[in-house]
């Protein structure tokens, strides 16, 4: 009877042992992971390098690339093989070209941005390198602006918001009615549809200004964008005829006071004696650009004695105007000038107390004044009889947007 209970006893003892002997053998391997050996990491292939700059002045594209590193013999031969796509012999200070090489010096990208939104990109590869311009299109909105004058036109933009790009645009649209160095008053106002472009989100300068009013003292201009019989933008009235003159109102572009006027007996500063004064002076400072206020061809450019810096330029219709005491010239004998081109800087060479530009205008050899001239300037051709019904529909649509502004 006492023999069964030790043998269930043993029994027992026997199986808790093999219990216990099977849970330790469960966490061998377990233990064993956590002490398994760790493959060693790969190391990381070094980062490409990028090196950038800002094209400098007179900088061409064989010395821009390689100050950045890209080695002397490829990049002379890099215009060659990339003509096809794009000119290298016009880049453009201030432009940026970037150069993407590895740590030992393997280059893998060249890129040049052309504009702000197209980008020449070069690639090497066997045997030459690949080139492809990329152009990411701008976003357009046409948006309204409007303002009221209290000291300049550039300060009525700004007030509003806008850039001094807006107020260029203006000037240059209503220039041959308002010389906006003179004729800007106190209380005039200005209203303008303009497209804006944008470029990855961000204000990327404007497009076309599509139709503008500016108001003088009471009087009323407005213009409105229309492409003539040959699909030239040009701007014109709501009557039909053209913003456009054959000349414009001013040599100047902005805010230059006339010093001196027109006269056939004039003081002469520096001489002390009376003299004629066969022209306009506009006091303005030394570097101040010059335009041409007409299309036409430079007969002069040079130092002409008391005249100094001066050049003089032959317009259709028997006109010829003159611009003198230039600090600089800009133009050549023979060269083909066209409205609003820079021919010159404000200078005081020659007989000039001060920086300022003596402009004249001579009609069949005769000088002429040119404040009063300039109040009854030639105008250019109105819109075409055929095109007459197109640009009804456009000042309908327009004017009212227009004049809806506040």
């Amino acid at each position: 009877m006492r023999v069964l209970p030790r043998i269930a006893f043993a029994l027992l003892l026997a199986g808790g042992l093999a219990f216990f002997s099977g849970c330790q053998k469960s966490n061998t391997p377990a233990t064993a992971a956590a002490h398994a050996p760790v493959a060693p990491a790969v190391p990381a292939a070094p980062a490409p390098v990028v090196a950038t700059i800002a094209i400098p002045p007179h900088a061409n594209f064989v010395s821009a690339a390689t100050s950045l590193g890209l080695d002397h013999a490829v990049a002379q031969q890099l215009p060659a093989e990339v003509r096809p796509v794009f000119n290298l012999g016009r880049i453009q200070a201030g432009h940026t070209l970037i150069y993407t090489h590895t740590a030992s010096g393997e280059p893998l990208a060249l890129t040049y941005q052309i504009e702000a939104n197209r980008l020449l990109r070069l690639r090497p590869g066997v045997p030459n390198w690949t080139a492809a311009i990329e152009t990411t299109p701008y976003v357009t909105h046409l948006v309204s602006v409007a303002g009221t004058v209290q000291s300049s036109l550039f300060g009525a933009v700004e007030a509003a918001g806008e850039h001094d790009q807006l107020a260029l645009e203006l000037a240059s649209i209503f220039g041959w009615d308002l010389d906006f160095y003179t004729d800007p008053r106190q209380g005039d106002t200005f209203r303008v549809l303009v497209d804006e472009n944008f470029l990855n989100g961000k204000f990327s300068g404007y497009g076309q200004v599509v139709a503008a009013e500016y108001v003088n003292a009471g009087t009323v201009f407005d213009a409105l964008r229309f492409h003539d019989a040959f699909g030239q933008l040009a701007y014109y009235r709501p009557d039909g005829h053209p913003m456009k003159k054959a000349f414009l109102r001013s040599p100047l572009k902005f805010a230059a006071p006339i010093t001196s006027g027109f006269s056939e007996h004039r003081f002469h500063p520096i001489l002390k004696t009376y003299r004629a004064h066969l022209g306009t002076d506009f006091g303005a400072p030394t570097g101040t650009p010059v335009q041409t206020i007409g299309s036409g061809t430079v007969i002069r450019a040079g130092r002409f004695g008391g005249d100094g810096n001066m050049v003089q330029i032959q317009h259709a219709g028997g006109y010829q105007t003159l611009y003198l005491h230039l600090s600089r010239i800009l133009v050549h004998v023979g060269e083909r000038v066209a409205q609003g081109e820079r021919i010159g800087l404000v200078g005081m060479t020659g007989l000039a107390t001060g920086p300022h530009l003596d402009f004249r205008i001579e009609h069949n050899g005769r000088f002429e004044n040119f404040e009063v001239v300039r109040k009854t300037l030639p105008p250019a051709e109105p819109v075409a009889a055929s095109l007459r019904p197109q640009f009804s529909a456009l000042r309908a649509e327009l004017l009212p947007k227009l004049h809806a502004l506040p």
